[in-house]
């Protein structure tokens, strides 16, 4: 059982530390988890590109946007409760931050199981909706039909993970995923390598490494360390709160559907277009999780200031909300920077790590220079987004996620591609986050005008 004094603390913290520490203090674990988790994909694909080839790059370029809507759904639930969890601390509703947190493991539980079924039942059609042909379909095929069966734990690890961060345990969610992605990295090799299981073995060590992490959560959801009480009537679902939770954090979810939307329109655009085809895709998944490296410690920045945030809202400590953005968005945006410079100075050392085809290479190099052209805008349009979250404003968080992937990307890429071939398709990226960094920019901006006239509100009593 925690103890009172335990439980003043995390909330103390949350409400008058200062904020550069406590940024620091949430983040850095989140951040290091993260980047142990970008890691593992790292790894992931060194192994497949090397011993599977290109075709088994490809394969699991095709297959990665389904895995991606499960995340996405595991994201939804954990960000939304979340949000309503950090919230109903900041006002002291110990009961409704239970409730919050029940309602998140069972939807977990029948959102995984949902989509486990329905992933089964449709995978051969919904690859070649991806862009899988007779080439890549084997390889797709063979690493999605695992990674649908682990499914339901991928879903329950995502959401309890946001729950230990949302109530100011940090560091609970950061063992988690150093847990799966150091276990996922030892067992790479050995599923990949030595028991020649190829792709499939890829998808069996992730399944099994989140296995792990789900049994380390539960342990510490049931053991009482948990600031947040949770009695088995805290787990029936109640409409309001499951409401809100999607109503909050849909708006991730719209970023991962948009994510896999995008990557199924990429991949049929990059097989038809002049110098497409099974490589130009290959090179393209390569990227995209090198991208995840520099890309995961922003996230990390933006998942360490959403209960800071969530919490001082609730609570009106309205400056303390804009300073944790105004932090928050430096450092997400000196990191996208330094990412920047790395991309333009050295992609072909950084793809002939990952492979050793020459043609891969040759493409690669060009497309990572076109696809990070406006790697610097990331950080802030990632940070904003997280903003309208934490305070609990669905519209905005949901218009946000939607306006970079579909209301700017596809219409781009279609375009683009008709007009510049293949890198049509890779300057596409800079040209939807131009605009979409500029349409966070006047809705932040907004937003903060109007928390620094609510700051004449008294702040909750302790």
């Amino acid at each position: 059982m925690t103890e009172p004094s335990e439980v003043k603390t995390r909330s103390d913290m949350l409400a008058n530390e200062r904020i550069g520490s406590l940024l620091t203090k949430m983040s850095m674990p989140a951040i290091i988890g993260m980047m142990v988790q970008a890691l593992y994909n790292l790894v992931d694909t060194f192994f497949i590109a090397r011993y599977t080839g290109t075709e088994g790059v490809g394969g699991i370029s095709i297959a990665f946007p389904i895995q991606m809507i499960l995340l996405g759904l595991g994201v939804t639930i954990g960000i939304g409760g979340a949000s309503i969890l950090s919230r109903r601390m900041g006002e002291r509703n110990h009961d409704g931050a239970s409730f919050a947190l029940g309602n998140m493991i069972m939807l977990s539980i029948l959102m995984g199981i949902a989509c486990m079924a329905a992933g089964m039942a449709s995978m051969e059609p919904l690859l070649r909706l991806f862009g899988a042909d007779s080439t890549l379909m084997p390889p797709a095929k063979a690493y999605i039909s695992v990674i649908l069966l682990g499914g339901p734990f991928m879903i329950f690890s995502t959401v309890a993970s946001s729950a230990a961060r949302a109530e100011g345990n940090a560091k609970v969610a950061m063992y988690t995923l150093i847990i799966g992605g150091v276990l996922n990295c030892l067992l790479d090799p050995v599923f990949i390598v030595g028991l020649r299981r190829g792709v499939k073995g890829a998808a069996e060590a992730t399944v099994i490494s989140i296995i792990v992490s789900c049994a380390f959560l539960l342990r510490y959801i049931l053991s009482g360390r948990s600031e947040v009480r949770l009695k088995p009537h805290h787990l029936r679902l109640k409409w309001p709160i499951v409401r809100e939770i999607f109503a909050v954090g849909t708006s991730d979810f719209a970023r991962t559907a948009a994510m896999s939307a995008t990557s199924m329109i990429f991949n049929n655009i990059i097989q038809r277009v002049e110098g497409g085809g099974p490589v130009a895709i290959a090179a393209f998944g390569i990227i995209f999780r090198i991208m995840s490296f520099v890309f995961m410690p922003m996230i990390g920045i933006a998942q360490g200031a959403q209960p800071i945030i969530g919490f001082n809202f609730g609570a009106r400590q309205f400056q303390r909300v804009r300073e944790c953005l105004h932090l928050a968005n430096k450092s997400a945006t000196l990191i996208s920077i330094v990412g920047w410079i790395i991309f333009m100075a050295f992609p072909e050392p950084i793809l002939r790590v990952f492979s050793t085809d020459p043609d891969l290479i040759a493409m690669g190099k060009d497309a990572m220079r076109g696809l990070t052209l406006a790697f610097p805008l990331i950080g802030y349009q990632n940070i904003g987004a997280g903003l309208f979250q934490a305070i609990g404003k669905a519209a905005p968080a949901i218009f946000l996620a939607f306006s970079r992937q579909v209301l700017f990307l596809i219409p781009l890429v279609l375009v683009m591609s008709q007009f510049l071939g293949l890198w049509g398709v890779w300057l596409s990226f800079p040209a939807s986050d131009v605009i979409a960094f500029i349409v966070t920019l006047v809705m932040v901006v907004r937003e903060m005008r109007t928390l620094k006239r609510m700051e004449s509100l008294p702040p909750l009593a302790p």
